[in-house]
């Protein structure tokens, strides 16, 4: 998610107050970690074994691929292989920070 970012309104789904963040620039975004609270009262546990998935990695790489124009798939075909593994540990920041994005 961009650095500067501004509320832009709360949805309610089953209970939970979820945010969705704009950057005004058409980009919508929706808080990760509201969602995962509905799961769990350690949404980030949630969200780590989620990110674990070789199934979510692929969906992740696809959207890259598809939004983004330096997008590397070399580097990221590497670290697909490695998805699904029991020493697999991904984050929302580690996915942010690679260089495959």
């Amino acid at each position: 998610m961009p650095k500067e970012k501004n509320l832009k309104a709360t949805i309610n789904t089953k209970g939970t107050e979820i945010a969705v963040f704009s950057t005004g620039n058409d980009a919508d975004y929706i808080s990760l970690t509201d969602i995962a609270k509905y799961r769990s009262d350690e949404p980030n546990d949630v969200i780590r074994n989620w990110m674990r998935s070789k199934g979510t990695i692929e969906f992740l790489g696809l959207w890259e691929q598809l939004n983004k124009p330096n997008f590397k798939p070399i580097e990221f075909g590497g670290f697909k292989n490695e998805a699904g593994r029991n020493t697999f540990v991904l984050s929302p920041q580690k996915w942010i920070a690679m260089e495959v994005q």
